[in-house]
């Protein structure tokens, strides 16, 4: 089934993201597209309901004020206008609002009323529609997939082999700063259950050597980065027939990769850092979901709740929470601390209420007492915050009791720590990771 799809045109609006999940939240399909976008590009997208021009403060470019083409508003479809006077048809939305459901009030009716829009949006008719292009993409050749276990791998991988089955080859890499237990889910789920074709390499010796000695972040951040490519690519030279590949891009890689009008967030490897001369064609299914949306995928293909609903976790790994130097002895300690913190959190409900939290070993000691003898070991930092878009975050307030219960466990089942702390620094001055 084709979705009807409102178009929400970009004037320079910081809203534009919310403003687009309001509008799929209420059934109804929604992208984003640029401001100077033709009469004839705007016909040649599927089902195109209505046009939502969405003005704001970045309207200006080198400048010049800018519009949409004066083409647009013949075009042929409904069109309003929202934080945006110079349009005739204006619509007052809430501005520099995250609140979806005032949004989704304010819209409703030219949705529905103005533009006749179906409420055809939902993950059943977004994974038979995806199955189907991706069938017509690929054929009977073959994808091949880096599988992190993060959650936009794990879903690209079972809507890819829901579609295209054993032509799939998934390569997960477990360079040795990977939390406990997750390289062997990975296997568990995507081997073993859904019987996926799937390369497993355990690279733990290659990268840990690698790192031996380094204590910059950044430097880090680049070892496990470039080895990471080099052990997929050497992978990947050992298959043959491979000419697509699969990646888990979502909306918000490409949107705080930068616009016209919004200036570059971060970059992102799946959006501007791939080589020119790659000699793969890509396959992205996920590219215009949101990050809800992309669990719910999940859901809906039968992946489990715990790997769906998995832990904002960095590329490096635990690799950024051994600081400094990464020993085996202090990355046992993160791997071991983290999982009890899980455990408990997952035991208190803590789980489905805060956005992200973990545990760090700083490269330090300090002297304790163990078996009426003094000790020197190493402190776990826990830290736990929510955030909604990453770029604050405040602490959680966890309750006593379940904080002297971790502490407790950590201090009884993890060799080598005597302290455990709490960070209470929220975003800024701190930021969510300390490396």
């Amino acid at each position: 089934m084709k979705q009807d799809m409102i178009v929400i045109l970009d004037l320079g609006s910081h809203e534009n993201t919310v403003l687009a999940r309001a509008i799929r939240a209420l059934g109804v399909y929604s992208e984003i597209y640029p401001h100077d976008i033709t009469a004839a590009e705007l016909k040649a997208l599927p089902n195109v309901k209505g046009v939502i021009i969405n003005g704001g403060p970045n309207n200006v470019i080198d400048g010049v004020e800018i519009d949409v083409l004066p083409e647009i508003y013949t075009a042929g479809f409904p069109v309003i206008a929202a934080g945006h006077s110079k349009a005739k048809c204006e619509v007052n939305l809430p501005q520099f609002t995250d609140d979806i459901e005032a949004i989704k009030e304010a819209v409703k009716g030219f949705v529905f009323d103005t533009c006749k829009a179906e409420a055809n949006w939902n993950m059943t008719n977004f994974v038979a529609d995806q199955v189907e292009l991706i069938r017509r993409q690929v054929g009977d050749r073959k994808v091949l997939l880096a599988l992190s276990g993060g959650v936009d791998s794990s879903v690209v991988a079972a809507l890819l082999l829901k579609a295209i089955g054993d032509n799939l080859v998934c390569v997960h890499v477990n360079h040795g700063l990977m939390r406990k237990g997750e390289s062997e889910n990975v296997v568990e789920v995507f081997s073993n259950q859904l019987c996926a074709n799937l390369v497993y390499v355990d690279a733990t010796e290659r990268f840990l050597t690698k790192l031996e000695g380094v204590e910059d972040p950044e430097q880090k951040r680049k070892i496990i980065g470039g080895e990471f490519i080099r052990v997929f690519e050497e992978e990947a030279r050992k298959l043959d027939g491979i000419d697509f590949l699969g990646q888990g891009t979502i909306y918000p890689d490409i949107v705080e990769s930068g616009t016209k009008t919004a200036k570059m967030v971060k970059s992102h490897h799946n959006v501007g850092g791939l080589p020119d001369d790659l000699q793969f064609e890509l396959v992205e299914p996920l590219r215009q979901l949101f990050k809800d949306e992309v669990r719910a995928c999940g859901l809906e293909l039968g992946l489990p709740y715990e790997m769906v609903y998995r832990q904002p976790f960095p590329g490096p790994g635990l690799g950024v929470r051994c600081l400094g130097a990464i020993t085996r002895e202090r990355l046992e300690a993160v791997r071991e601390s983290d999982a009890i913190l899980r455990e408990e959190f997952a035991k208190a409900g803590l789980d489905k209420k805060v956005w992200q939290y973990f545990t760090i070993v700083p490269d330090f000691k300090s002297v304790g007492v163990r078996d009426n003898a003094r000790s020197f070991e190493y402190p776990v930092i826990i830290r736990a915050v929510n955030t909604v878009d990453a770029m604050t975050a405040t602490i959680e307030r966890v309750d006593w009791d379940i904080l002297c219960r971790i502490t407790d466990r950590i201090l009884a089942e993890v060799k080598g720590v005597n302290r455990v702390c709490y960070d209470m620094s929220p975003k800024p001055n701190a930021t969510i990771e300390w490396e």
